[in-house]
């Protein structure tokens, strides 16, 4: 059997086997993703069939190691709600399965649009009916009862506005390389302006184009993936993030994936705007969101740079931020915070 970095594929083989899975013959296994933390692999058999397997980050492991385990907990609450998210088949915590926890789910054939070529090689048309169901899939997971499904404890129940502020100002003061007055001012800004919260709901965390599969037939997004940051929140946070990452024609915010702006896709504004007719929420707390996403990508990049110059070890296969993105992202934010008045 091959050699794989990260899991043992006979003892996988024989876990397999006690999750009542069919199996036909040797099982291989490959790395697939752009993800720089959980490590994903595509497990295939003689017969053809498919499966996921998910595991935690090689090297020293932190508290949040087990996040594979909380990911699958959440995946499979869904399993009967309108959200499109992979099948759970089992749970590893066992050392003599593998000395970290393990994660088997569906393998959703379909789509997936992370980088610049495959979203070019699209239609217009067919770049407009994935990204008109981005919203629409938010829309679903944000209506999840969360007592019917068992995850009203997920995660806490305090003003998420607050939470997130308070976690990504304390990033910046960790990770910056250098002063920038006018992140400093639109973090006191936000502050100030931070929205009623009115509702809780299960919040992704990490939803964009880049982690959904669509259906190569229509467009639609039939699985929703990487779970590791979902809590609970405000529903709103989800699209404000979506709008962030939803680079536009001659924006230099997007990075190395500015997709959105490729013909086909549809602006922001239409954006926000079918999430709204699916939701019924307020526009004005989703431009508050919506600067918070953009501040929020701007802290993440100041990190994922100073990593990368601390220890060129860290430079991700994707392309570092560059301070020329960050600046653009924070006077983006800036431009729409002044226009909702924050």
């Amino acid at each position: 059997m091959q050699d794989v970095v990260g899991i043992d594929p006979d003892s996988v083989a024989r876990w397999l086997g006690t999750l009542g899975v069919e199996v036909a013959g040797q099982l291989s296994f490959d790395r697939i993703g752009l993800g720089q933390s959980n490590l994903t692999y595509l497990v295939r058999d003689e017969a053809g069939r498919r499966w996921v397997l998910r595991r935690p980050p090689l090297g020293h492991l932190l508290a949040s190691a087990h996040d594979v385990v909380r990911e699958a907990r959440i995946m499979s609450a869904l399993e009967h709600t309108d959200v499109p998210a992979p099948r759970i088949f089992g749970v590893a915590q066992d050392p003599e399965i593998s000395e970290v926890p393990l994660v088997l789910m569906e393998f959703i054939d379909g789509q997936v649009v992370d980088t610049m070529e495959i979203a070019e090689s699209l239609t217009p048309q067919r770049r407009r009916e994935i990204a008109v169901s981005l919203p629409k899939t938010l829309a679903k997971i944000h209506a999840v009862d969360l007592d019917r499904v068992g995850l009203s404890d997920l995660a806490s129940h305090k003003p998420y506005a607050q939470r997130q502020l308070k976690r990504w100002a304390g990033q910046w003061e960790q990770s910056k390389t250098r002063d920038l007055p006018a992140l400093d001012d639109l973090t006191r800004r936000l502050a100030a302006a931070v929205p009623e919260q009115t509702e809780l709901s299960l919040v992704h965390g990490d939803f964009h184009l880049r982690n959904v599969i669509a259906s190569r037939d229509t467009g639609e997004v039939v699985g929703a993936l990487d779970w590791e940051l979902s809590t609970l929140g405000d529903p709103l946070a989800d699209m404000g993030s979506v709008l962030a990452y939803w680079s536009e024609s001659g924006e230099d915010t997007g990075g190395d994936f500015p997709a959105s702006a490729l013909d086909g896709f549809p602006d922001r504004a239409e954006m926000a705007q079918i999430y709204l007719d699916e939701t019924g929420r307020d526009p004005a707390a989703l431009r508050f969101w919506h600067v918070l996403g953009l501040w929020k990508v701007a802290v993440i990049a100041e990190g994922v740079m100073r990593r990368a110059t601390d220890n060129p070890g860290n430079k991700a296969a994707a392309g570092t931020p560059t301070v020329e993105r960050i600046d653009a992202l924070v006077h983006k934010a800036r431009e729409i915070a002044a226009g909702a008045g924050i």
